[in-house]
């Protein structure tokens, strides 16, 4: 394999390195895509639930540590594509109060350095790429929009569209889950997708869904001057003897290690690992880790505030697909409380499998598939709050994530306060039922919307990264994962990662001259 020099390396391809492979593909520019993982492999195990959540067979072997140097199997993946070959696909925009300090119950939510106008019309270029179906003016906490979602929402299964005319008879404005998924259900045989039970979560086996690598990485490499190298995980970043530059790449591909060099070095290796690469990066310029002059790289970790309420009825549910409702009624509080408490969307289909991976172990097959079969669940979403504490870092070759929780009084109301809701519904389905609810909290190993840990601004002694998401330290290094989130709202980082990356391509396009 011949080392050479590049316009643009960019490390990962996930929400932010994919997207702004695609955005950079048509300048001509010469472009190395390097990848620690590989394709998916397309495979009946692509489907298979018992191999996915119970033997974690797309899962990486690695293990980080907690503060207290416990065990942290994260549920994180190495693919072309990043996280966005399990994802569930739900695609929103940052509320438009998210961009400024936001006072909550157990601290302050920072301003960020950019409002939402200046990521609205990457918002938009974001939705199209990545097919969003939605429909606006449903959700009261909608920020301004200047167009349609590109695609019409995607139905409710009639189980589900009961539960949605059940709240909405409570006064809440339940809305359609805005999804990136390759659906058509008015010409159903001109579908992608087959609205299958295998989608949050699972990888795609028939591409239906809108990730990364299918609706960014493929096309960009079908451009000649674009190059994707998988399995090559980046070990470190060399500099120039002032510092200033990213001299080299290096990298580990089958065993061997190779330098490769460019103009620009941009990383999207996720808020985590792209911490680390820049602290496993420390040389004599840099004694502290690269481009972190202001001790800030790793720290403001956050990974959102995340708990499962399961409503359990003596009622079959036979929907295939349920993640169609979202609801944000509560996201700013609540009469008697005026703090925000976060988001509600409703969970893909819940499998024998996927139950049992979660259920105390020697739970009988048969109670799994009952609560499977008997079952909705639905993801609730609290803001996990920076803290300077809360912080990624290495010890050795061993990643740590130093967390201690935040918040929590707010996310226990939340969840009781969503309890009580799916309590107080009435299903006419329902009537002679018996129903019961359960409230689970997610833990430190669920690290899907990690960010933070690069955050940007216009102060080097504050941020690691400008306005652009260039380091302040060293002039050709960019970050475009959801490192550089100031604070983490409550609902799902992709969109704003995907829409921020359109908006730093733009950027790099104009330094470039291309």
């Amino acid at each position: 394999m011949a080392d050479s020099h590049y316009d643009v390396i960019i490390i990962g391809t996930g929400a932010g390195g994919g997207t702004l492979a695609y955005k950079l593909a048509a300048s001509g520019k010469k472009i190395l895509l390097l990848e620690r993982g590989s394709f998916v492999p397309k495979e009946k195990a692509n489907w298979d639930s018992r191999l996915i959540f119970q033997k974690e067979c797309y899962r990486p072997q690695e293990v980080w540590y907690d503060k207290c140097g416990k065990v942290i199997r994260p549920v994180t993946h190495y693919y072309v594509g990043g996280n966005t070959k399990f994802y569930g696909g739900a695609l929103f925009r940052f509320r438009e109060q998210d961009f400024n300090r936001v006072f909550h119950q157990d601290g302050i939510s920072p301003e960020w350095p950019l409002k939402y106008q200046d990521f609205a019309p990457y918002y938009t270029e974001a939705e199209k790429l990545y097919e969003v179906h939605g429909q606006r003016n449903l959700d009261p906490t909608e920020p301004q929009t200047s167009e349609d979602y590109p695609f019409p929402p995607i139905s409710h299964e009639p189980y589900i569209q009961e539960i949605n005319d059940g709240l909405k008879d409570k006064g809440l404005h339940p809305f359609y889950l805005p999804l990136g998924i390759k659906l058509n259900e008015t010409n159903r045989f001109l579908s992608t997708c087959i609205r299958c039970d295998t989608c949050d979560g699972f990888p795609c086996f028939i591409n239906a869904k809108s990730d990364a690598d299918v609706n960014c990485v493929r096309p960009a490499i079908a451009n000649q001057n674009v190059t994707l190298i998988t399995q090559a995980k980046v070990l470190r970043l060399h500099t120039s003897v002032s510092g200033r530059e990213v001299t080299g790449v290096v990298a580990e591909i089958a065993g061997k290690r190779h330098i490769f060099s460019g103009d620009i070095v941009v990383l999207a290796c996720g808020a985590v690992n792209s911490a680390v690469l820049l602290l496993q990066s420390a040389n004599d310029q840099h004694p502290n880790g690269l481009a972190n002059s202001s001790n800030l790289v790793g720290r403001n970790y956050m990974a959102h505030k995340f708990g499962v309420v399961m409503a359990l009825s003596t009622k079959f549910n036979s929907t295939v697909f349920p993640k169609t409702i979202a609801v944000n009624d509560f996201y700013w509080g609540e009469k008697g409380f005026p703090f925000p408490m976060g988001s509600v969307q409703l969970l893909g289909n819940v499998t024998t499998n996927r139950v049992a991976a979660y259920a105390p172990p020697l739970t009988p097959k048969f109670i799994a598939e009952a609560i499977a079969n008997h079952s909705v669940s639905w993801l609730l979403i609290t803001e996990d709050l920076p803290n300077p504490n809360n912080r990624v870092y290495v010890k050795g070759e061993q990643i740590y994530i130093d967390y201690t929780k935040n918040n929590e009084q707010t996310f226990n109301r939340f969840m009781k306060r969503w309890v009580e809701v799916l309590q107080s519904i009435k299903l006419p389905s329902h009537q002679g039922h018996i129903s019961v609810v359960f409230p689970q909290k997610m833990t430190l190993k669920e690290v899907g919307h990690q960010c933070g840990t690069c955050r940007f601004g216009e102060h080097p002694r504050n941020s690691v990264l400008d306005l652009n998401c260039r380091t302040h330290d060293v002039d050709n290094l960019y970050v475009v994962d959801g490192s550089f989130f100031p604070s983490s709202s409550a609902v799902n980082p992709s969109l704003t990662i995907m829409a921020n990356a359109l908006r730093v391509g733009e950027h790099l396009l104009a330094r470039m001259g291309g």
